[in-house]
């Protein structure tokens, strides 16, 4: 093979996606490549009916439109004239740089595609395609402790719901349940749940207080019951259950009743599963107790990691965990300051809150409060916050560094003093209010009086629906969180310091899209907090396509799991888990699928920068 040859050889089997062709092909190849120089400012593509790999200098290629939509440079490929796939609807271009480029017509390329399917798959498939094949690299755990724990509740449903309709005597209601050998049946109106009604409410509520039984069975029944959704992992779901001291919970799917899940149902299917630490948490004592428990955590991160688990199920697993520590840490306060001199719910802020949380996260919390509330009541809650907030450090859930949390008395407070600060922020947003909106946007209530929260949580989605200038500063404020992909696709490391030479995962890939998310709901008023609930909730409407709330769901999910896996190896090692990883540790694929993530987060950033007016602030 002549020198030239042999040079286009290793320049291409160095790179993606020509290192999957045999070594036979590559052979072959050099001899099909023609090679073209372009002048800074050429027209490009230079011709139709070819494919181009840059060699050296740079291109920008632009939309119908004339805004810049790609930039590609030494080793990147360009295959939109084989019409293959226009993954950015870019049309033309023009070299920034004199450029040397490799041309390799498409019906070569085609030919290639057909005598390697690794090859093919590169080109037949789509930044969609590629990403959902990127995480769908889960498979079900060897460990029956993980897999157990990883479950859908909605699977744990064998048999269809029994109910009974409102008005229906309790004597009725009784011999249905004998019939049908269940404890529980739910009560029904017009398709909708209103009830639940138990072995223990017959006991209790009818026999014990001499009711004849011929009264309706409304009388009796538990209103408005609590329900859980299908997709609800058994864990999350045994803590609820043991949080709230539930036996039972209706299942819903959509909305729509399939079923009751009961804690002899869980019971049942945890088994001696040593991962259930739910169990635990109820029994602790102390919060030394607790300390040993949470102590488990790390190893529960690392093995769910290894067993494949996703990465919104790692982070829901961690987070309810922490929602039953925080519970029995408020239940601790209470025997040792007695009861609440009024109502108050507990609330989580940031990745608890989102149900995002890694076993290394720090507190962000509030105290909601009754607006019975007086000063002299502070000194209890401020005794609570000390007691809670402390506990959830001891337990590795470390101090929030900007103070976001109920032990500063800026964060509790009651409900008008909240609706108060709220409407400040999203009426006049200036840096601070749009820097703790990444938190208190985010809030969720844990336990305590949960009806303090919904008044709260409605106001903020009416007013920051109705303010755009609100959203607008918002959106200027995620874009300081960009992917860090620079010029020409290459990756943008941190510089200096411990991390130097590194990817930070969290904030330059997780965040902008947590970031993204949140912007959507508040602008569509839509509830969900959890940042993949938020994505489903706002997919299809005017703000963002189906099409790429998946694409934004897929590179979350692939981003999340490089940095879970990530951390599981850190936490192997003896290390304190972070968020940054140096390019190097990741495979060429692994590279190669998250650049097509940033190059997604990138896209949508640039379209709702311009949809929300961010680029008109001064």
């Amino acid at each position: 093979m002549e020198v030239e040859l042999i040079e286009i050889r290793q320049f291409l089997e160095q790179r993606n996606p020509f290192n999957y062709l045999s070594q036979e092909l590559l052979d072959e190849l050099p001899k099909d490549i023609e090679i073209r120089y372009l002048r800074r400012g050429s027209t490009f593509p230079p011709k139709e009916g070819y494919m181009y790999i840059v060699r050296s200098g740079a291109v920008e290629v632009y939309d119908g439109e004339g805004e810049l939509c790609e930039k590609i440079g030494e080793g990147d490929v360009y295959s939109v004239t084989c019409q293959l796939v226009n993954l950015s609807q870019c049309e033309r271009g023009e070299a920034v740089e004199d450029s040397l480029l490799y041309l390799l017509s498409c019906d070569r390329l085609k030919a290639l595609c057909r005598n390697s399917q690794a090859f093919n798959e590169h080109f037949s498939s789509s930044v969609k395609e590629r990403l959902k094949s990127a995480v769908t690299t889960i498979q079900e755990s060897d460990d029956p402790t993980v897999a157990a724990m990883m479950v859908e509740v909605g699977s744990l449903i064998r048999k269809t719901p029994i109910t009974v309709e409102s008005g229906m005597t309790i004597r009725e209601t009784a011999a249905l349940m004998s019939n049908k050998d269940v404890s529980s049946v739910m009560v029904m109106k017009d398709e909708r749940l209103v009830g639940l009604v138990t072995d223990r409410d017959l006991r209790k509520r009818c026999v014990a207080i001499g009711l004849t039984g011929n009264e309706p069975i409304d009388q009796i029944m538990t209103p408005d019951p609590e329900t859980i959704e299908a997709n609800t992992l058994t864990a999350q779901a045994l803590m609820t259950m043991t949080r709230m001291r539930f036996h039972h919970l209706p299942v819903t799917r959509e909305g729509k009743l399939i079923g009751m899940i009961t804690a002899t149902d869980l019971a049942n299917h945890q088994s001696a599963n040593s991962a259930y630490l739910a169990a635990d948490v109820r029994k602790a004592k102390t919060v030394a107790d607790l300390v040993d428990v949470s102590g488990r955590l790390p190893n529960l991160h690392r093995r769910l990691a290894n067993a494949s688990v996703t990465a919104r199920h790692i982070g829901e697993a961690v987070s309810c965990l922490t929602d039953a520590i925080t519970g029995r840490l408020l239940e601790m306060a209470e025997e040792t300051f007695g009861p609440p001199p009024v109502p108050y719910v507990w609330m989580a802020g940031g990745s608890q809150a989102r149900h995002e949380q890694s076993s290394h996260s720090d507190q962000d919390n509030a105290l909601l409060l009754s607006n019975d509330f007086r000063p002299e009541h502070d000194g209890y809650f401020a005794d609570m916050a000390k007691f809670v907030s402390d506990g959830l450090h001891q337990c590795g859930f470390v101090y929030c560094p900007g103070d976001a949390m109920a032990t500063n008395p800026e964060w509790r407070q009651p409900l008008k003093v909240w609706m108060s600060y709220f409407d400040r922020w999203i009426e006049s947003p200036e840096p601070k209010s749009v820097m703790l909106s990444n938190i208190f946007f985010d809030l969720r209530p844990v336990t305590g009086t949960f009806e303090l929260f919904a008044p709260l949580q409605q106001n903020i989605l009416k007013k920051s629906q109705e303010n755009r200038i609100f959203l607008a500063y918002m959106m200027a404020n995620a874009m300081t969180h960009r992917p860090p992909l620079g010029f020409f696709r290459q990756f943008v490391l941190e510089r200096g310091g411990e991390h130097d030479d590194t990817l930070d995962l969290k904030h330059r890939g997780i965040v902008p899209i947590t970031d993204i998310a949140r912007i959507l709901t508040l602008s569509l008023g839509k509830e969900p907090v959890n940042t993949v609930d938020r994505l489903r909730a706002c997919a299809g409407t005017e703000a963002l396509s189906q099409d790429m709330a998946e694409n934004l769901e897929d590179a979350l999910e692939f981003i999340a799991s490089l940095r879970i896996q990530h951390q599981a190896d850190q936490i192997r090692r003896g290390q304190e888990p972070d968020n940054y990883v140096p390019p190097d540790n990741l495979s060429e694929l692994e590279r190669e699928h998250l650049k097509h993530a940033f190059k997604v987060i990138q896209t949508i950033q640039e379209t709702m920068v311009k949809r929300f007016g961010a680029d008109k602030l001064g």
